[in-house]
């Protein structure tokens, strides 16, 4: 017994497995890149610009990333110090961060000064020059909400995706 139209069903199949998931979760890790862009602190600009997705595929897995090429980002998202051990919420439950218990010092030639004045460091003076206290930071996370708060979204996102493209391949 033969069944008519399974060699296309197949093949509709195939397209909708090679181009729906790609597209989907290209969609999915954009919007958390976008909403990662709206929740980022910071005066200049310049960590939310550097927030970028990327979509690849290996071994059948499609994964979505979204991420900063900012090597301050992760103290940023996590706080540091006193004050981000004091204050993290917000910060994904899955990562173990280890702060800093004591404040350090920073020296001027290693921080701008309206910076350091913007937060009212303690300093002090000294042969080798001004020395800032610094406490840390709070956490501010962008990245983790960006991604927890999208979840459902994403997947009622990727469902659409998925639904709009079997029905569009079942109109062909």
């Amino acid at each position: 017994m033969s069944i008519s139209g399974v060699q296309s069903l197949e093949r509709r199949l195939n397209e909708l497995s090679e181009y729906s998931v790609r597209q989907a979760v290209a969609s999915g890790i954009e919007k958390v890149r976008s909403t990662a862009v709206f929740l980022c602190p910071g005066e200049s600009g310049e960590l939310r610009q550097s927030i970028y997705t990327q979509v690849e595929e290996r071994g059948g897995i499609v994964t979505g990333t979204c991420y900063t090429n900012k090597a301050y980002a992760i103290y940023v998202e996590f706080g540091t110090g006193p004050k981000g051990m004091r204050s993290h919420e917000g910060i994904s439950p899955d990562v173990a961060v280890s702060y800093s218990t004591s404040p350090w010092w920073i020296h001027e030639s290693m921080i701008d000064k309206a910076l350091a004045e913007k937060y009212h460091w303690f300093k002090i003076n000294t042969r080798n020059g001004i020395f800032y206290q610094c406490s840390g930071q709070e956490a501010q996370p962008f990245m983790y909400p960006a991604m927890k708060n999208n979840k459902e979204e994403l997947i009622d996102g990727i469902r659409a995706d998925f639904q709009a493209y079997i029905k569009e391949l079942t109109n062909k």
